[in-house]
């Protein structure tokens, strides 16, 4: 029998877990609007490296249970942001792997994921892989990307604390009255 062809924007996913099925390519990151739209401005989606990506089907067999349908997810990318810092672009390597348990109803699902640390979710007649992919990217994106240490000194705002040269020129107020305690003069 000749194995079936499955595509990923549209993945008739129960076929896929039974069969025990994988699937891999790569997406121009540009391709990933929503992953896009993240990008910082100097460094647009479309010049980022394409985002690798595999899917794994697998059923399960619990002792003493029903089958369980399971897919692997895993993808990496490589990002460019806005750091929060210094508000220059920085790298960011997402490397995403996730297996997710479907069950066959949105109410079995809700109590499963509530007890289990698994996600869980509800089988659906067909997935959009690439949609579920940018989903787990997305997750995967720092709160506050910022560089190690920033390509360039921070600015110093208006009425920010002044620099330690400026500082040693000043003089110390506790200098004085410690001069005064001991009798001296200032």
């Amino acid at each position: 029998m000749k194995p079936r062809a499955f595509a990923p924007e549209k993945l008739d996913l129960a076929a896929f877990i039974h069969d025990g099925a994988s699937l891999e390519g790569e997406w121009p990151a540009a391709s990933l609007e929503r992953l896009a739209d993240s990008a910082a401005p100097e460094a647009p989606a479309k010049d980022w490296p394409a985002v690798r990506w595999s899917l794994l089907g697998e059923t399960r067999q619990p002792k003493g249970g029903k089958a369980q349908a399971w897919l692997r997810v895993t993808a990496d990318a490589q990002v460019s942001l806005t750091c929060q810092r210094c508000l220059k672009p920085v790298e960011e390597q997402l490397d995403v792997e996730r297996w997710i348990r479907f069950v066959d109803t949105e109410a079995e699902a809700a109590a499963l994921d509530a007890d289990s640390d698994d996600d869980v979710l509800a089988l659906p007649r067909h997935l959009d892989a690439r949609e579920l992919i940018e989903d787990e990217l997305l997750l995967a994106l720092p709160l506050v990307p910022r560089h190690e240490v920033c390509p360039e000194p921070l600015p110093q705002a208006v009425g920010d604390e002044p620099a330690a040269d400026e500082e040693a020129e000043r003089p110390n107020p506790f200098a004085a009255l410690a001069a005064l305690k001991r009798g001296g003069s200032a």
